[in-house]
């Protein structure tokens, strides 16, 4: 593949990192998504899924030409659909090597930085930098959906078990938004929480919402990917509540600077892009 990084195997994972201050796009880290794919039986590029991982950073900063620094914030848009996700941790270190280095203006760094992604994830990536001005503005949003976090269940899985899932007894044909704020998992190098809020948009069968409460629960002690974690979801749904139409959207809180947001439909809807209390 024409540009792409050829590295399977991040350099950064698990290690103490010096980061450095002057622009590298080598500090890039592509992992292949077919690694977790196969063992939810995705073969190639059939998939019953369209998305994308959406990411922001809030910690954005390089030198203008007269040597004052710029600040910025940056949404991410990778495409579901590409070869390579981008390692978090080398993500960081990438966007810190900007801090010394310097750009004529924000949309300078904003190609340089679709380029580079572009070209480590196998796809094209769509960069906006923002100014703190522009920031602000977006404000906080929230889930148009309804929350089932009140439910009163009984926890006691906590790896994920499609098992747990369930369609309402003689269920009805409803179309219906849940949320829930309980979903965490953990990086599978490190070991952190990593906290989420999902959003459930689904036409088809009643899902048993006490059933979807204790499912999303049983992530809690599970270690992978933000986006792996979206995808093993939307289709353990897909397949144990055989919804018509149905849309996932995780949006996770950030670590180092950085949000990772990944959604997955098979009904072209594409949520909105909002930012969460907790972000």
């Amino acid at each position: 593949m024409s540009g792409v990084i050829e590295n399977h195997g991040p350099s950064h994972l698990g290690k103490s990192s010096d980061y450095k201050d002057s622009y590298d796009a080598s500090l890039l880290d592509p992992i292949p998504r077919a690694l977790a794919r196969q063992a939810l039986e995705l073969e190639g590029d059939l998939l019953p899924f369209k998305g994308a991982d959406r990411w922001t950073a809030y910690e954005l900063s390089w030198l203008d030409d007269r040597g004052k620094p710029c600040v910025a914030m940056a949404e991410f848009e990778f495409p579901c659909t590409s070869e390579f996700i981008v390692e978090s941790k080398s993500f960081k270190l990438y966007l810190n090597s900007f801090n010394q280095s310097r750009f004529s203006s924000m949309q300078t760094v904003a190609k340089l930085m679709e380029k580079d992604l572009t070209d480590a994830c196998g796809a094209p990536v769509m960069v906006r930098c923002l100014s703190m001005k522009q920031g602000l503005s977006m404000g906080m949003g929230h889930f148009a959906a309804e929350s089932i976090d009140e439910l009163a269940v009984d926890c006691d899985v906590y790896q994920p078990d499609a098992g747990l899932l369930a369609r309402v007894e003689n269920a009805p044909t409803v179309q219906e938004a849940l949320c829930s704020d309980l979903l965490k998992s953990n990086c599978p190098v490190t070991g952190q929480p990593d906290w989420a809020s999902l959003y459930v948009h689904y036409t088809g069968p009643a899902i048993d919402r006490t059933s979807l409460l204790r499912y999303i629960v049983s992530y809690r002690q599970h270690r992978d990917f933000h986006e792996h974690c979206v995808e093993r979801i939307f289709l353990d749904i897909l397949r144990r509540c055989t919804p018509e139409k149905l849309t996932v959207y995780a949006r996770y809180t950030r670590r180092g600077g950085l949000d990772i947001n990944p959604w997955r439909s098979n009904c072209g809807e594409q949520p909105e892009v909002l930012r969460l209390v907790r972000q």
